[in-house]
């Protein structure tokens, strides 16, 4: 059996370091010290000053949301894990859906032709770069923010640049099923410093560091605990990607050419974070991922449903043919930091098996 999905656990050594830290302080959150160590460690990391840890990577966007001032439509993509449309409806936000482009899976800025809208929400699909600059074209013209979900963005640059620095906010997931996690968790790395302090009072009721409640807040705040298994986690961090990229181009040279997706866009460093393949159509997906289901192999299809289709959207609204077709041939191949290249033989072997 190859699952799809292994969690990197760090050494029982290491994490208990950081544990024990917390039984000496008696800090279980509130930024605590293993809260904030960790902040400046991945502010070095991803170059981002302004970077606030959350509990998860939902809540991430609903505090970039209310501390941007989005309000009304919001220009979103199809293509991408439910979470970036749920987190709009759910707070009172007008998904307006705009279909991808085929080399990058993200939104298509030749598609945007809505002129109301107050943000756009984009995504690095896979830790690949949205057109960048098209969108911050589009969202300056229309004097609108620009919003990354970066779930899958950790360790991605694009143009000597953390991919994360890019925007008016960007999110980031820090869940257990990610390159690097802490379990659950995610953060925000905000453009400017006053959005981030609204930010910061914001995942704590509201409460500033006066202890005065400022404004209208919730619960977002990382617990020590999750931040001593971030930590215990960075400290593999080098040698967590280095091997997922390893491990990503032995598939990409053992593949059918005709299967790799992720082809190399300029001046961008991916991350390593997944492995997609795309069948011909719909008929032959259902055949690989079945054979490879009956072969103890685990692959998951990362996206599917084109998001216009969920159940609380018009999809008659929107008509994303591209984000559709490429939902229903995407399948995502094992790839995680204990891995072997052996296994990896064995699923492409096992792939083109199926194709045949």
């Amino acid at each position: 059996m190859i699952p799809y999905l292994i969690p990197f656990l760090p050494a029982r050594k290491t994490l208990n370091r950081y544990i024990d830290c917390i039984y000496e302080t008696k800090w279980l959150t509130n930024f605590g010290p293993l809260h904030n160590e960790l902040t400046e460690k991945l502010s070095d990391f991803l170059n981002a000053p302004y970077l606030l840890l959350t509990n998860n990577g939902t809540s991430a966007l609903q505090v970039a949301y209310k501390t941007l001032n989005v309000t009304g439509n919001v220009i979103t993509s199809p293509f991408s894990f439910v979470a970036s449309t749920s987190t709009l409806v759910w707070e009172g936000l007008n998904p307006r859906f705009v279909d991808i482009e085929k080399q990058t899976y993200g939104i298509d800025p030749n598609l945007i032709k809505d002129k109301d809208f107050n943000a756009i929400l984009a995504v690095h699909v896979y830790g690949k770069a949205c057109q960048h600059q098209r969108l911050a074209d589009i969202a300056t013209n229309a004097n609108a923010k620009l919003i990354y979900d970066g779930a899958h963005a950790f360790g991605s640059y694009y143009k000597g640049k953390p991919l994360l620095s890019y925007g008016d906010a960007s999110t980031v997931s820090f869940h257990a099923t990610k390159l690097f996690h802490s379990v659950e968790g995610g953060a925000i790395v905000f453009s400017n410093q006053d959005d981030y302090d609204v930010a910061k009072k914001m995942i704590n009721f509201g409460i500033n560091e006066n202890n005065d409640i400022e404004l209208l807040g919730m619960n977002a705040k990382m617990s020590e605990l999750h931040a001593a298994m971030g930590l215990a986690v960075f400290d593999n961090i080098d040698e967590i990607m280095e091997r997922r990229l390893e491990l990503l181009a032995y598939y990409q040279k053992l593949l059918p050419s005709e299967l790799c997706y992720l082809e190399d866009i300029l001046d961008e460093q991916i991350n390593g974070i997944y492995c997609p393949i795309l069948l011909k159509d719909e008929a032959q997906r259902k055949r690989v991922e079945g054979f490879l289901s009956q072969q103890g192999v685990g692959v998951r299809r990362y996206f599917t449903p084109s998001l216009e289709q969920l159940p609380y959207i018009d999809s008659n609204k929107f008509d994303c043919p591209v984000s559709r077709d490429i939902s229903g041939r995407v399948l995502c191949l094992p790839l995680y930091h204990s891995l072997t290249f052996k296994q990896v033989q064995f699923v492409c072997q096992k792939i083109e098996e199926a194709l045949r």
